[in-house]
């Protein structure tokens, strides 16, 4: 069951509409808006899911923070979205259906800006139903 939830954004503006939506719908946010604030947030608090920006520090800060959350142990057994506006700036869709798309991009799902917190919920419950099979 999900009750605690990393957010990464640099955004701050992201970081609070997407947190407050979740916050009324009784979870725990944890909000980073740097990579390196995101991973002691992670290490420390071991949230049962985790939402990370693709461009942050660098245009690749979400595939490095993903890559760092599913080599620990605890970021194997939980979800990780990697949230971006990517495909409205250059016309490319990152995916991650397949298992080699996950596999590679240390991700469970990828979702476009803007983020429906109800959408993003379902995905991660998805996860957990996906792992009780």
């Amino acid at each position: 069951m999900i009750k605690k939830i990393l957010l990464v954004d640099e955004d701050p503006d992201n970081l609070e509409l997407l947190a407050g939506a979740l916050e009324a719908d009784g979870f725990t946010v944890l909000k980073a808006e740097k990579s390196e604030e995101g991973l002691k947030l992670f290490r420390e608090q071991k949230p049962d899911a985790v939402a990370v920006d693709l461009m942050m520090e660098r245009y690749d800060s979400g595939f490095v923070f993903a890559y760092h959350v599913k080599k620990d142990p605890h970021g194997q057994k939980i979800p990780v979205a990697i949230l971006t506006s990517a495909t409205y700036h250059t016309g490319i869709k990152f995916n991650a259906s397949t298992p080699e798309e996950k596999e590679w991009l240390k991700c469970d799902f990828m979702m476009d800006k803007p983020i429906d917190p109800e959408e993003l919920l379902r995905k991660f419950e998805q996860f957990y139903e996906l792992q009780e099979v």
